[in-house]
């Protein structure tokens, strides 16, 4: 983290301005710490200044207060002192305020489904427990939070996704703000629910019927469900190809998975070489004979990558010629299957 001191109590971290100032010497026994730091929650140094100033006039007006209250109690034979205020440097804020860092400063480069997610998971939070501030959340706040989510009839998998999304809200959260609490959805057990894991595979003589079919229609719609079927690419990898990451001319012909600022991938492994065979094959020879800049360019454009309208007019075409339970997804687990039954590393 890059830390930039300024005049006027300001520090700025990761372009953040922080307001700190040192709590005078003759009052320190009254506090538990001995610094005020608070996020000013602003990257402009005008503003910065200007909120750091009314601060620093509302700490002076404090401090002069505390010396007034320990001058009149040793008049009257008092002993200055008792509980110590509430931590001064300890920057709460609310969960929905908590979810706009998040999205602000790990949502640069990251397409709407990032915030959109992000923002569905708190709001699951905040639908059980109230826009509360962070510091004053704990683990029976958590323990709650996943009966919430159970209630509501999650699967035990879609309720861990959500708490590792609340969790990394809490720790980017605390650390940027200086909330010392532990975080309380650390840790939290999450019963299994015995639900069917994963999706059904398309069986084989169900691929080739589909494969064949699709050669017949002969769309790029179609020629998209025959590049998935024969590579077992994930339906956002192969929507946002560019025609150039398909390589015929190779001496094993195949397709350069990597990552576009349109697109993005899940995981760093994912960029892989994949091998072009069967029908696959036949729909790349077809999307390079066409030219354009983008293989799918209906779902892919410079700025995004749509696969979930991809996915809905795929799977409505599929529904019909797969069985029950099966999607486009599906054809990802078949290719696995199929690897596995030729035992293929």
């Amino acid at each position: 983290m890059v830390y930039t001191r300024s005049p006027d109590y300001l520090y700025r971290r990761n372009g953040i301005y922080y307001f700190t100032r040192n709590v005078p010497s003759d009052l320190k026994a009254r506090f538990n710490k001995g610094r005020v730091v608070v996020s000013l929650h602003t990257r402009s140094e005008v503003r910065a200044q200007r909120a750091a100033s009314a601060l620093s006039d509302r700490l002076e007006r404090y401090f002069e207060s505390l010396r007034l209250e320990r001058f009149h109690s040793q008049e009257l034979g008092l002993k200055f002192g008792g509980v110590p205020d509430a931590p001064l440097d300890s920057a709460d804020t609310n969960i929905s305020d908590a979810l706009e860092l998040y999205i602000r400063l790990k949502g640069a480069g990251r397409d709407r489904l990032f915030a959109k997610t992000s923002t569905r998971n708190v709001g699951y939070l905040i639908e059980c427990i109230g826009d509360v501030g962070l510091s004053s959340i704990k683990p029976v706040n958590a323990g709650q939070f996943r009966d919430h989510l159970i209630a509501k009839g999650l699967a035990s998998t879609s309720i861990r996704r959500v708490l590792s999304s609340v969790k990394a809200i809490y720790n980017l959260a605390s650390t940027e703000l200086g909330i010392a609490n532990p975080n309380p959805f650390s840790g939290i057990f999450i019963p299994e629910d015995n639900a069917a894991s994963g999706r059904l595979p398309v069986p084989l003589d169900a691929i080739r019927l589909i494969q064949h079919e699709c050669f017949q229609v002969d769309d790029p719609q179609r020629w998209l469900i025959a590049v998935i079927s024969d590579t077992g690419m994930r339906l956002s990898e192969a929507a946002g190809l560019l025609t150039e990451d398909i390589k015929l001319d190779a001496d094993v012909p195949h397709i350069t998975l990597r990552k576009h600022p349109w697109r993005s991938l899940k995981t760093a492994s994912s960029e892989r070489d994949i091998p072009l065979v069967g029908s696959a094959y036949e729909a790349a020879i077809r999307i390079v004979d066409v030219g354009h800049k983008y293989a799918f360019a209906r779902y892919c454009d410079e700025t995004k990558c749509n696969a979930n309208s991809a996915s809905a007019a795929l799977n409505k075409w599929l529904k019909q010629r797969i069985p029950e339970g099966c999607v486009i997804h599906s054809f990802r687990h078949s290719l696995r299957d199929r690897l596995r039954a030729v035992e293929c590393p």
